[in-house]
């Protein structure tokens, strides 16, 4: 039974079922589903409160996409993009449908992935949580009434946290699985309640298809200052991309995934995905006002049962708890979700080991070189059994999403960057002074970073004096209005400097050793542009 109606019925997917189908509701009435049928509380002020169970991330190792003649020669395949076999996905699908036959009530969203019309996907996502549905319902782009009433889906997503998975009948690795079949086009997600995995595979699916159209599809936030240029921040989880590009004073088009074409940076989504944990006003008061609205959706952020205060420093649910809201709950978002084509790329990394100055001027060979490097690096504290900084490389600043070879985006980069004469910069958000672990040791402050990025766009920064860094050759500013000086230079920053060179040293080995597979599918200028270990005089 359709207690709202489909234009585009599931029966003509091939998918039968008895239960009463709740097609393409609105916030309020999801939020209500979810209330009705015990999945989350709202808050004091009116967000929704939910809680993942055991799975409060992306389980990466548990996806897999199935390896046929589509994907053969397509996919990047080996740790990353791990195949299954075309039999072991029939046998998940049908096990799939049996469990949607069986459930008595379901959630349907007709969306886009995509804001510009012309290179977006339309998705139906099927869930048997209503705040499932809600968060997909906010995070992707929402169609007009008139595009519903004629909605047909090229991709369909199924999302049951309570199906599991049998690794000997489906080939997987747990009773967790998330499984990509670009051929029939059909993703299905088992054993998980992180509603993360449906979005990520919206930009998965993406980032398959955009690039034979020589778009170039980022794992990056991306605003527009007052002179109508756009900036993309690339960077991995944690470096600053939302609350970056969440500025007061620019105007907002996304905080994760967008889509670089010949006329546009284009938002993938219409909603935003913001870590939550020890969120304070003063840091980050665009994203703590989200908090106060009815229609954003907390996980796994604690709650006061009696009171329905939130405690954003508590981490004993989760470390990475999430809040996701519509884009317009950003006073300053582009009513399009879409700007002109990028005039800087920032690519920000978090650096624990204190090396990486807060800015640098990168050539065009040292972004794609940066880019494919995708460096930050993981804090004690932040992970079960990091206890030391922990260097991480993930390439384009995204690899768990990026189905093809890394050569295909980075490609795409260096063109685009050379086409528009984009000026090019990588930032540190990370320690200075020593590595994060040492005792009195600070993360870079935010307004030091906002100012020199400020600096950075609005074309200022290019009129200061820059000496050239001795282990990675890029220029780095000497002195900048409104920064502390010896943050500019994190060698002079630290109290022995002789163990800022070992430090540098031995991170610049990393970035070689990581480098060394993507070597022969570089030109020799980016290979030129790789660090070089040099104690300084």
């Amino acid at each position: 039974m359709t207690a709202t109606p489909l234009f585009f019925a599931l029966e003509r997917q091939g998918i039968a079922t008895d239960a009463t189908i709740f097609a393409n509701l609105g916030t309020a009435p999801l939020v209500e589903h979810a209330l009705r049928n015990g999945e989350g509380q709202l808050a004091k002020d009116g967000p929704l409160v939910v809680e993942t169970g055991k799975h409060t991330g992306r389980s990466a190792k548990d996806k897999f996409i199935v390896r046929d003649a589509e994907t053969e020669d397509t996919i990047w395949w080996g740790k990353t993009n791990v195949g299954m076999t075309p039999a072991h996905f029939a046998a998940l699908k049908a096990d799939f449908l049996a469990a949607v036959a069986a459930k008595n009530k379901l959630y349907v969203a007709d969306l886009f992935g995509g804001s510009q019309p012309e290179h977006r996907v339309n998705v139906r996502v099927i869930n048997e949580f209503a705040w499932h549905n809600l968060f997909v319902h906010t995070l992707l782009v929402r169609p007009s009434a008139a595009e519903l009433a004629a909605f047909a889906p090229e991709y369909t997503i199924i999302d049951l946290p309570s199906f599991r998975a049998d690794p000997a009948r489906h080939g997987c690795r747990s009773e967790t699985v998330i499984a990509v079949n670009f051929t029939e086009k059909l993703v299905l997600i088992g054993g998980t309640a992180y509603a993360g995995e449906m979005k990520k595979s919206v930009f998965g699916i993406l980032n398959y298809l955009l690039p034979t159209q020589g778009i170039m599809p980022m794992h990056c936030s991306a605003n527009i200052g007052a002179d109508n240029k756009t900036a993309v921040f690339f960077g991995l989880s944690g470096t600053g991309k939302t609350t970056l590009s969440a500025d007061a004073s620019r105007t907002l088009i996304g905080d994760d995934e967008h889509g670089w074409s010949d006329t546009a940076v284009f938002n993938f989504e219409g909603g935003c995905y913001a870590k939550m944990i020890r969120l304070s006003p003063e840091a980050e008061p665009e994203i703590f006002a989200t908090t106060k609205r009815f229609g954003t959706i907390l996980e796994n952020v604690v709650i006061d049962p009696e009171t329905r205060e939130l405690d954003f420093d508590d981490a004993s649910l989760a470390e990475n708890s999430r809040g996701s809201y519509p884009i317009d709950f950003i006073p300053n978002a582009s009513e399009k979700n879409l700007g002109p084509v990028p005039a800087n790329v920032i690519m920000l990394t978090a650096d624990a080991y204190g090396v990486l100055p807060p800015i640098a001027r990168l050539t065009p060979e040292q972004a794609m070189y940066h880019f494919l490097s995708g460096y930050t690096a993981r804090v004690a504290g932040t992970e079960i059994g990091v206890t030391e900084p922990e260097a991480t490389f993930s390439t384009c600043f995204g690899a768990p999403f990026m189905p093809r070879h890394p050569s295909v985006y980075g490609n795409l980069l260096k063109e685009r960057i050379a086409k528009g004469g984009v000026r090019c910069w990588l930032v540190n958000t990370g320690w200075s002074g020593g590595k994060a672990t040492m005792p009195g040791i600070k993360r870079m402050p935010i307004k030091a970073t906002r100012a020199l990025l400020n600096a950075a766009l609005d074309g200022s920064l290019n009129d200061a004096e820059f000496r050239k860094d001795p282990n990675f050759g890029f220029e780095v500013p000497v002195a900048v209005p409104g920064v502390e000086t010896r943050l500019l230079d994190p060698r002079g920053a630290w109290a022995d400097p002789a163990e800022y060179d070992a430090t540098a040293e031995d991170l610049v080995r990393k970035f070689v050793a990581n480098f060394a597979e993507f070597e022969a599918h570089v030109d020799e200028g980016v290979r030129q542009a790789a660090p070089v270990a040099t104690v300084a005089a």
